[in-house]
């Protein structure tokens, strides 16, 4: 099996659709809409918003790292932030993860990264044993909150008094 990793292009946009559609089956999500999709696209190719990897095997896209930069102001440094990271189940226990995590690690030091950082879901044994076993520690102290569109948009129309 050959394998290729590299930044994504214009021309990936169809593949790294299909592999966004995998991981949502996988995490029995809704796939984007058409719209989202469009603008994860812009985002991602067109505007570079996002950072995006591709693996390749035999010129079929088996996996991809989705990630963008924040900031520590303690730090003064980026933070790597992994978005996604997914391969193919086909395509699982053959390292292509690791390969694709390593060149993450790779190109936060090149960047001079304080950090890197990335959710996971509770369920997901797999990747919490993936990541501990390549010295990942779980945040104990921190807790993730979010607020969806809707809140923002209700949240948004709020008088301060």
């Amino acid at each position: 099996m050959s394998l290729v990793i590299r930044k994504a292009k214009r021309k990936d946009a169809k593949a790294f659709l299909g592999l966004v559609r995998a991981l949502a089956k996988f995490e029995k999500l809704d796939p984007p809409t058409p719209a989202a999709a469009r603008r994860l696209i812009r985002d991602t190719v067109s505007a570079k918003k996002l950072s995006l990897l591709l693996a390749f095997s035999d010129d079929k896209a088996v996996a991809y790292a989705l990630y963008f930069f924040t900031y520590s102001s303690f730090l003064a440094r980026p933070t790597l932030y992994l978005e996604d990271i997914f391969v193919l189940e086909e395509f699982r226990g053959k390292k292509i993860g690791k390969k694709m995590f390593l060149n993450l690690v790779r190109e936060a030091k090149r960047l001079e990264c304080g950090r890197m950082e990335w959710a996971v879901l509770k369920w997901n044994k797999n990747a919490t044993r993936f990541y501990e076993h390549l010295g990942a520690k779980r945040l104990e102290q921190w807790q993730y909150y979010r607020l969806d569109r809707k809140g923002i948009e209700s949240l948004a129309d709020q008088k301060i008094d």
